[in-house]
């Protein structure tokens, strides 16, 4: 395996890697997501094919890839993968395993753990990782089912290329940089509750334009916004029927975009918690019943971009609910043209409305 770069070593393959692109880490998401083209390629963590697949829209062709399919964590593999960013030219992935008797692990008795999260370039290389390979823990360079990562390089008192990790296992948020040290945190190590300083199997977490975090606490069935320094600022549950928040983001409105996935749903809150928008994933005929959706997020052009996990398919629906895009067959995994098996998270490449943009923030 070729070494994995460090430190600024890879602070001067992202900047590289940007220059070969032909943009400017200062340009590339200073302007409005509306520049992007809103048929632009989408990046999908297909979870149970071990595998994240750049899509073309227009015509449902896999044109990048990276994952040979394999259960087992290396440098060509990743396992039970929920979630990929693109950020210029390289992919953040996060590998968080797959527990027995799920889709793509053949050990039924004690899973197929991967712990990682990492960076690859365009070939597929890893040239940063966090984690070590199939080995679960809270020591130095350790997660135990890290669901959720992004890049970004201005958090609040640690300007610089970092990432944050939501390290689910390990029940905590964790802001890593590249000497493979955590320099904030949120949650306390391998405690679940829901007290101060406390999650329940958080599953992500979102940094704020007001230098706040937002954090999806699955577990405890909402979604917390904090200041760095841990202290409580909202919390959100639509009125207290959110159950098994998955994911949670910030809108340029002002409102809160949550994977409410035990019930089926993505649901838009106002700053009062009061519901404003919801689309339920499961009522289209030959639907799964419970296909548990696991991201949602919210395009520039209005529409919504949802992981429908156990429908096997990531869609795109407009605020009327009409569906304008689908990659995947209805509840019908696959790993063949057209098809996914269990998507946990896709993105639009380019469009960061409502997420932490990897560059310019502060």
């Amino acid at each position: 395996m070729t070494p994995i770069l460090r430190n600024k070593q890879l602070a001067h393959a992202v900047l590289a890697g940007l220059m070969v692109a032909g943009v400017a880490a200062g340009t590339l998401y200073a302007r409005p997501a509306a520049a992007q083209d809103d048929n632009g390629h989408v990046l999908i963590a297909d979870q149970f094919n071990n595998r994240v697949i750049e899509v073309d829209r227009r015509t449902h062709q896999v044109v990048w890839h990276f994952g040979n399919g394999s259960d087992l964590p290396g440098p060509h593999s990743v396992v039970g993968v929920n979630d990929a960013e693109r950020f210029g030219p390289l992919t953040l992935i996060s590998g968080t395993g797959t527990p027995p008797g799920l889709p793509g692990c053949s050990d039924t008795v004690n899973g197929c753990p991967d712990n990682r999260v990492f960076i690859v370039d365009p070939t597929g290389r890893i040239i940063w990782q966090y984690g070590q390979a199939g080995i679960g823990g809270s020591g130095p360079n350790q997660l135990n089912t890290p669901v959720q990562a992004l890049f970004l390089i201005s958090f609040p008192r640690h300007l610089g290329p970092h990432v944050l990790i939501a390290d689910q296992a390990n029940q905590r948020v964790i802001l890593v940089n590249f000497n493979h040290q955590i320099e904030w945190q949120y949650g306390t190590t391998g405690v679940s509750g829901d007290g101060p300083n406390q999650l329940n199997n958080p599953n992500s977490g979102e940094v704020l334009e007001n230098g706040h975090i937002l954090i999806a606490d699955e577990g405890n069935n909402r979604v917390i916004e904090i200041r760095p320094n841990g202290q409580m600022v909202k919390q959100f549950t639509a009125g207290g029927t959110v159950s098994g928040a998955a994911f949670a983001s910030r809108l340029p409105n002002g409102d809160t975009l949550i994977a409410d996935s035990n019930n089926n749903r993505i649901v838009e809150v106002n700053g009062s918690d009061q519901v404003v928008w919801q689309y339920f994933t499961n009522l289209q005929a030959g639907s799964n019943p419970t296909p548990l959706p696991t991201r949602a997020v919210r395009l520039h052009n209005g529409d919504t971009l949802i992981s429908d996990q156990f429908n096997n398919r990531v869609i795109e629906v407009t605020p009327a609910g009409k569906i304008v895009f689908d990659q995947g067959e209805l509840n019908m995994p696959g790993d063949g043209f057209n098809q996914t098996n269990g998507p946990y998270d896709a993105k639009q490449i380019g469009d960061f409305t409502g997420l932490t943009p990897p560059f310019d923030l502060f």
